[in-house]
């Protein structure tokens, strides 16, 4: 006889105790969690100028967590969605008009701003083979809190000036959508608390229905089924520098994200199947994304909110919202539906995303005890914000090296000296491992 379970108050490994209708709609809870998130990314790349599909990001998004399950032997029980961190990159490579990009359409710059993304995902196979061959504690010196904060900070307030200019295309719509989100993040329960960016888009969007301020036009006309719209990667140096520093940001995210995972579930995953194994899935999840026309993947802090919440660790489970994600990306119908959503609501959105990027930036500072009484972490730190924002708004350095003309942004610079000045400055004193709230606090997903 089956022992029967009472979800959310015993852990559950094996969902198939369950029975198949309550593993079915708890993959669907999943489903929900990343939705919101997931295709919000594409919504602002598309905002940027790029034109970001939905569909393909969907595809990319389950896909990359089928790929993630392989690599960490069926083990980890994480969704990979749609990454925060590359935003920032994505609109550096929309406003590059320097040389060859001078002349380039939106479309013709995103295929270089994936190709980026493929080389940013081959980064983390590198340091997954670092971490195996001498250990994460050596690697991670090399980036300290007060080198990976800075960098998550900067990448929400160079962003902010396009939350403004979307916002104020309706300012009234961009408040109910932020409004909606803070009640849902402060006051909410259960799973009302970890789908507040959902919550936002689509409270705000029946608003704006009842208020005339969507154009269906797009919908009526879409075909229900049909397939995904590939762009493949190109490659260029200057996309290249401009995407793959990002990648120091998006790998503390995905360290972050293993250890709340493990204190989740309460098994140390980490250590089993390792973090070199994570590191790989996240990064060719991230690498064939990038080849095939959808942003990076990252592992979501929204769905390790839903094990916490059910308390089924059943890796299975996220499967299923893998196979449900890729289903969806099928129809065109869903995609202009999607695409439907008026600028304020995205412009009120991204108003508390941005914001919160960058504080998650400070969280991973304070949580890590990072002395600021010490020279040289105010060096390190003001040396980066200076180069990160100020090299921002003057478009950032370009030289020439033969007839190639090759563009470093603020955010490029910003990581290339942190990495550099923590490196060379003496009283590097961080040790990777000795806080789980530290390492935790580089959750882009966790708010």
């Amino acid at each position: 006889m089956k022992k029967k379970h009472n979800l959310g108050q015993e852990a559950i490994y094996d969902a198939r105790t369950l029975g198949t209708p309550r593993m079915l709609v708890l993959g669907l809870q999943h489903l929900f969690a990343m939705f919101g998130a997931t295709v919000l990314v594409p919504i602002l790349v598309s905002g940027y100028g790029l034109p970001l599909s939905i569909q393909t990001t969907l595809l990319m998004a389950g896909l990359g967590t089928l790929i993630f399950h392989v690599c960490t032997k069926f083990k980890v029980p994480a969704f990979l969605g749609s990454s925060f961190a590359y935003l920032g990159g994505f609109e550096a490579v929309a406003n590059l008009d320097a040389g060859k990009y001078a002349a380039m359409s939106g479309e013709e710059k995103l295929a270089y701003a994936l190709g980026g993304i493929v080389v940013a995902g081959l980064l983390y196979l590198v340091l997954a083979l670092l971490f195996k061959l001498i250990g994460a504690k050596k690697v991670m010196r090399y980036f300290p809190p007060i080198v990976t904060g800075p960098m998550i900070i900067m990448i929400g307030l160079n962003l902010a000036g396009t939350a403004i200019s979307n916002a104020a295309t309706c300012w009234w719509l961009a408040i109910v959508a932020m409004v909606i989100i803070v009640v849902a993040n402060i006051w909410g329960k259960g799973m009302v608390k970890i789908i507040p960016i959902l919550l936002g888009v689509v409270g705000a969007y029946i608003v704006a229905l009842i208020a005339g301020k969507v154009d269906f036009s797009a919908v009526h006309t879409a075909d229900f089924v049909g397939l995904q719209k590939f762009v493949f990667a190109k490659f260029d140096l200057t996309s290249i520098l401009v995407m793959a520093p990002i990648a120091i940001a998006a790998m503390m995210e995905h360290i972050g994200d293993v250890s709340a995972i493990s204190s989740t579930t309460g098994k140390n995953f980490i250590e089993d199947p390792g973090l070199h194994r994570t590191l790989v899935g996240d990064g060719l999840a991230t690498a064939i994304a990038g080849f095939f026309g959808g942003p990076a993947n990252t592992t979501y802090g929204e769905n390790t909110g839903v094990l916490a919440l059910s308390r089924v660790y059943d890796p299975r489970v996220i499967r299923l919202a893998a196979i449900y994600a890729i289903i969806l990306s099928f129809s065109p119908k869903f995609d202009a539906l999607v695409n439907s959503i008026p600028t304020a609501i995205v412009g009120g959105v991204s108003f508390i995303l941005y914001g919160m990027i960058s504080a998650v930036g400070v969280r991973n500072v304070v949580e890590n005890k990072v002395d600021l009484t010490k020279s040289r972490n105010l060096i390190i730190a003001a040396v980066m914000f200076v180069s990160g924002l100020g090299f921002n708004a003057v478009g950032g350095i370009t030289f020439t090296v033969g007839n190639a003309a090759i563009t470093l942004t603020g955010l490029a610079i910003a990581a290339l000296a942190g990495v550099i000045l923590n490196a060379i400055l003496p009283g590097n004193d961080y040790e990777f491992g000795s806080s789980v709230a530290g390492d935790k606090s580089a959750d882009l997903g966790s708010y």
